[in-house]
């Protein structure tokens, strides 16, 4: 058996529109689905991302750091500040890329990744 991309992540909060609003506006997330304040679905890519309520997810769940590729980190910290979340830092790897790491407005970090140039 081989794992051969993310297919789904999701993070457990209370503002599951809240959030979901965020992802789509700052970053561009695409809506696939919502079941009321429970479920939010975006598309990322190839991949999916939700928002779920606690009710939805196992006990105590905690979520992972999520890192997302990004084609333009400037323009998407921008866009972060601007729909309520914060940059925390940027980091340049040379040759492999550079991310930006960021807090959502409810506080949870996430990254971004971005390819150098070829």
């Amino acid at each position: 058996m081989n794992v051969t991309k993310l297919r789904l992540a999701y993070h457990v909060d209370d503002d599951v529109s809240g959030l979901g609003r965020f992802y789509q506006e700052a970053l561009g997330f695409q809506h696939r689905f919502q079941d009321a304040e429970r479920w939010l679905e975006m598309q990322v890519g190839d991949a999916r991302f939700a928002i779920a309520s606690k009710a939805e997810a196992p006990q105590g769940c905690r979520g992972p750091m999520l890192v997302f590729e990004c084609d333009d980190l400037d323009a998407a910290a921008d866009a972060v500040a601007s729909h309520g979340g914060e940059v925390v830092s940027r980091r340049d790897m040379g040759s492999h890329g550079r991310t930006l790491t960021a807090r959502d407005p409810s506080g949870t970090v996430f990254q971004l990744f971005s390819r150098s140039p070829a």
